[in-house]
């Protein structure tokens, strides 16, 4: 429905085409393909959470079982769903389509949320309150957006952990900052659902640094990639885009 329905329905049927038999989304040549797998599978609960489509649901038990049994003995998840060592940028990805898809209705573990848990908060770094790509390396400020992000969708809103990797956040929160797009996809909402000052500072800080950047070409308005990791103009669109809208409610998942 809407002006955008057609669109819409493309793009979702396109995504429920890319869902093997085995549950795994997308192409396997990707030597990195547990992102997409996430980034589709929380479409899909989205989807399924607003259409309760019986052929939305099938695909999406079939990509959520793949996360839950490709989950590693640390409790993380790594680009390929082989249980051998993980990251948290693989990690937050799969933890943000439990959640979504348990907020449809389907069934995750309490083990499997635990277990995820267990392996962000090895990720934390105690002398700067960041936290790392992996356990035992150098924090940054995508990895600790990410991370924060990942504890709270498990349900630990309040986790002290939380609440210093905020700090952190804010303490090196520069547009120059390596993979600052990306890590402002986890950030933003993190911080909204810290709420209060903290989000009213936050979203201050952001709106004044990317509103200033947007290009216009007739009626069109855009962002370039800015900074490794910028991507391009449609992945940096989106995401700049999504974390402005988020004091508006659009979509469950940025929903406190």
């Amino acid at each position: 429905e809407g002006p955008y329905g057609r669109v819409v329905k493309k793009g979702m049927d396109y995504l429920l085409n890319q869902v093997g038999p085995d549950g795994i989304y997308g192409n396997r040549a990707s030597g990195q393909y547990m992102y997409a797998h996430g980034i589709a599978t929380i479409a899909l609960a989205e989807l399924y959470g607003q259409t309760r489509s019986p052929a939305i649901r099938s695909k999406l038990d079939r990509t959520i079982k793949l996360i839950i049994a490709s989950q590693n003995e640390q409790g993380g998840w790594r680009y390929r769903p082989v249980v051998r060592d993980a990251d948290v940028s693989v990690t937050v990805l799969q933890v943000v389509a439990l959640r979504a898809a348990k907020n449809s209705g389907i069934d995750v573990p309490q083990r499997t949320i635990d277990n995820a848990v267990k392996y962000v908060k090895a990720c934390h770094h105690a002398g700067t309150g960041g936290f790392s790509y992996q356990p035992g390396s150098s924090p940054g400020f995508a990895r600790t957006a990410a991370a924060i992000y990942s504890l709270q969708v498990c349900g630990l809103y309040d986790d002290p952990l939380v609440m210093k990797g905020s700090k952190y956040l804010f303490a090196n929160h520069r547009e120059s900052q390596e993979w600052y797009v990306y890590g402002n996809f986890y950030a933003a909402p993190a911080q909204y659902m810290i709420g209060g000052d903290t989000w009213e500072k936050w979203y201050k800080a952001i709106a004044t640094t990317v509103v200033k950047s947007i290009k216009k070409e007739g009626d069109i308005y855009r962002w370039d990639a800015s900074g490794r990791g910028g991507v391009g103009p449609i992945y940096t669109t989106a995401v700049y885009t999504t974390m402005l809208a988020m004091p508006y409610h659009y979509l469950p998942l940025y929903q406190r």
